[in-house]
């Protein structure tokens, strides 16, 4: 299941991201979010523990329909999908000064 919340943004709308997107109501309650009149969206993908072919396609076919897609914080499991697929090259990846910070953390100990 995903669960998706959206928050205006200075520059578009940023959809927070739980749980999987995969073939089937997901990808509907995603599409259902992208209907917002803001064409920048920027995904947090922290909380995405999955991503299947079919929820790669409906980002591609977002991103083909003229929504510009930034992606925050892909966990390793989606960020290593997108590297195989080559989709790493297509979207804009972001990390947030948060997650770049427990990062270090975790790297020093």
């Amino acid at each position: 299941m995903l669960s998706v919340t959206v928050q205006d943004s200075g520059d578009g709308v940023v959809l927070q991201c739980q749980g999987r997107i995969v073939r089937g109501n997901e990808t509907a309650i995603l599409c259902t979010a992208i209907g917002q009149k803001e064409r920048n969206v920027t995904l947090d993908l922290t909380a995405v523990d999955s991503i299947d072919a079919a929820g790669i396609g409906f980002l591609v076919a977002l991103q083909a329909s003229g929504i510009y897609l930034k992606l925050l914080n892909p966990s390793e499991a989606v960020r290593e999908v997108l590297r195989v697929t080559h989709l790493d090259s297509i979207f804009e990846i972001l990390e947030s000064p948060t997650s770049e910070r427990i990062a270090a953390a975790a790297a020093s100990v």
